[in-house]
Formats: structure tokens, C-alpha cells, sequence
């Protein structure tokens, strides 16, 4: 059987005629028509807001912290258990990751002290635990006897950062505070009061567990003492 011929390289480029027009592929179709800018899916997240354009700051006041804590009493069943989520987390500069991961082994209630594990390669350290604290741990841990964490769920696992989260922007909405808010300004509020009543960076850097200075310089800088005297009327 007789072989076909090759094609030459010149019959290849020649165009394929069909009905005495040029015949097209499907791709060189689709190339010529105009292209059109396609709405954005439904599906697709409108972009976040930054923090900036949502508050005008990332701390909250002793004032606001207090108003924050008795409205979290009043969400829900569990009302003790989030002031005391709230309160610790306000008092030590607890990050949510932190909070959320607390054991009651890190916790002597006799001798009134707590071992804060920091995350994120930051210091550990040891505080004091004061009377409202004490208190309100007692009481959360006869209401939770069986868990080895401090903060659970109804089912008895240990609560997961978003609920924590939830639960504090909830908190905060029902304080009616100006802005809305989340777990890490809790944080920052501790920085900055602690910063307010005199206390030396050093000593703020360790109880924050920050490596580097420079993370604890934001709350000296923003500390209103450091202008006293800047007028005399």
C-alpha cells in the first residue's frame, strides 16, 4: 500500500478553505470577539476594612474595659465564664491563642499566682492574681470541675479562638461602645493603663512577654504623662 506524501512545510501554512471561505478554529474564534469586563461573583467576599477605617484606636479605657465586663455577664448561660475570659485576658495581656489554651495547672489559687505561657516566641512569666480574679476563678472552676482548660464549651472541650472572639464582639455591642471590638484590644487596653500609671517599659516588656522593646515603646508613647507640666495655668 502506497504511502501518503508529506506535506510540505508551505502546504501547512496554507489555509484550509471550506465553502470557499477560510476556515477558523474555535480558539482563533473566541481570540477576535470583543472581550467584555465580567461582573464580580456574588460568591466572592467584599474586601476588609482596616482598622483604621473601622476605629480610631485599638485600645479600649478602664472605663469601657468595665462597661465591657458587666455586659458580658449578661450574654447568654454562661455569663460568668466570659467576664472571667474577659478579665483575664484584660489584666495579664492575654493574646486569644493564650486565653483559649489555659490550663488550670498554670493556675495556684493558694498562693494567688498564674504562669502565663506567651505564644508567638514571646517570654514567659509569672503574676500575681488579685481579688476580683481569684474570685471569679473559684467560682468558674466549680462550674467547670471536670475540664483540664479553664475556658469550655457546653459539650466540655476546650472553647476555640472564633468563640472567643464572637463572644467578645457580642460583649462589646451590648456595652454600646463606639466601636466594634476584638479580643487583642484587650491586650493593648493592658499595655497602655499600665503604661498611664508610671510603670517603667522594662518592666511592662516582661509582663507582656515581648522580645523586643520596640512593641512595648507604642504605649509609652501614647502615655498623656509624659506632658504634664507642658503648661502652667
Amino acid at each position: 500500500m502506497a504511502k501518503a506524501p508529506k506535506k510540505s512545510a508551505a502546504d501547512k501554512a496554507a489555509p484550509i478553505l471550506q465553502n470557499g471561505k477560510v476556515r477558523s478554529g474555535r480558539r482563533n474564534r473566541n481570540a477576535l470577539q470583543p472581550r467584555s469586563r465580567a461582573a464580580p461573583s456574588p460568591s466572592i467576599p467584599p474586601r476588609r476594612q482596616s482598622n483604621l477605617h473601622r476605629r480610631t484606636r485599638e485600645y479600649l479605657t478602664p472605663a469601657e474595659v468595665e462597661k465591657l465586663l458587666q455586659a458580658s455577664s449578661k450574654v447568654g448561660r454562661h455569663g460568668a465564664r466570659d467576664r472571667t475570659l474577659i478579665l483575664l485576658a484584660y489584666r495579664h495581656g492575654l493574646r486569644v491563642s493564650e486565653l483559649v489554651t489555659m490550663r488550670w495547672e498554670q493556675i495556684d489559687l493558694k498562693a494567688g499566682l498564674v504562669h502565663v505561657a506567651r505564644l508567638k516566641n514571646g517570654l514567659a512569666s509569672t503574676h500575681p492574681i488579685r481579688g476580683p480574679e481569684l474570685r471569679a476563678l473559684r467560682e468558674l472552676r466549680r462550674d467547670y470541675p471536670d475540664s483540664p482548660y479553664l475556658f469550655v464549651t457546653e459539650r466540655g472541650g476546650p472553647m476555640t479562638s472564633a468563640t472567643a472572639r464572637k463572644l467578645i464582639a457580642r460583649a462589646g455591642e451590648l456595652a454600646k461602645l463606639p466601636f466594634p471590638i476584638h479580643p487583642h484590644m484587650l491586650r493593648h487596653s493592658a499595655g497602655y493603663k499600665l503604661a498611664n500609671e508610671g510603670h517603667d517599659t522594662r518592666s511592662i516588656q516582661q509582663y507582656l512577654g515581648h522580645r523586643n522593646i520596640t512593641h512595648t515603646v507604642r504605649y509609652t508613647e501614647l502615655s498623656p504623662d509624659r506632658f504634664k507640666g507642658f503648661w502652667k495655668d
